[in-house]
């Protein structure tokens, strides 16, 4: 594949080293380096690209000619990486979104900008994925469903048609949702939860078949504290 767009990944740790593998053999980007937070600078390399401070990013890779990927996982509930995008954003950069060559998506799904779509999703008729996702192997997004912007599902979720997935929400392995489904913001969905029916609370932890609140918030759980809550409105 002829690689027409130049690509820095912010980042340094495993997720960023999976975003360059992908990028690198399965996208019309090429990776020329990567970009950290200042704190996190500890190493001047990566796969032989140059690894800089996120501080030096317009200089040194100006908006105009590169794209970047935020390949940050779903730290603090997916407020570090919603937090870099929007960084990003600020200053005039355009987000690549990767799209494995072994997913199924339908021609009518709408994929937003800074979302990873990897190998074995089924994505199905006008289906919509926001921003700033993270869609891991092998799940099933169902017909008219809506992932909203800085969502991580793991693998082999089900996600059944006329779904809405809220914004910073997490998904766990084997979880499942019937039709019609809705989860609000902040919802942490364990692994193997199964619901069909909605819920309304933002920021709860759901667990088991049928699913139930946890009994502890899903902020609780990522570590926000009180004044991070309302980040990602």
């Amino acid at each position: 594949m002829k690689k027409e767009k130049k690509l820095v990944i912010v980042g340094s740790g495993e997720f960023a080293e999976i975003a360059y593998e992908y990028f690198t053999y399965d996208s019309e980007y090429e990776v020329v380096g990567f970009a950290v937070e200042k704190e996190f600078f500890n190493k001047k390399e990566l796969f032989g690209k140059k690894i800089i401070e996120l501080d030096n990013i317009e200089r040194l890779y100006p908006p105009q000619h590169y794209y970047v990927y935020i390949a940050i996982t779903y730290n603090k509930l997916n407020r570090v990486r919603r937090r870099l995008y929007r960084r990003c954003k600020e200053l005039g950069y355009n987000c690549a979104s990767y799209i494995s060559s072994r997913a199924f998506v339908w021609h009518n799904v709408e994929i937003g900008e800074n979302t990873f779509v990897f190998e074995d999703n089924t994505i199905q008729y006008h289906a919509k994925i926001g921003d700033n996702v993270v869609l891991w192997s092998g799940n099933h997004i169902g017909h008219r469903t809506i992932i909203e912007d800085d969502c991580w599902l793991t693998s082999h979720c089900v996600i059944s048609g006329f779904c809405r997935i809220g914004k910073g929400s997490f998904l766990g392995v084997n979880s499942t949702l019937g039709d019609n489904v809705s989860l609000p913001q902040d919802t942490v969905f364990g692994a193997g939860a199964m619901t069909i029916k909605s819920f309304e609370q933002k920021g709860l932890v759901y667990v088991g078949s049928p699913a139930r609140p946890l009994g502890r918030t899903s902020y609780v759980q990522f570590g926000i504290e009180e004044g991070e809550k309302n980040e990602m409105e």
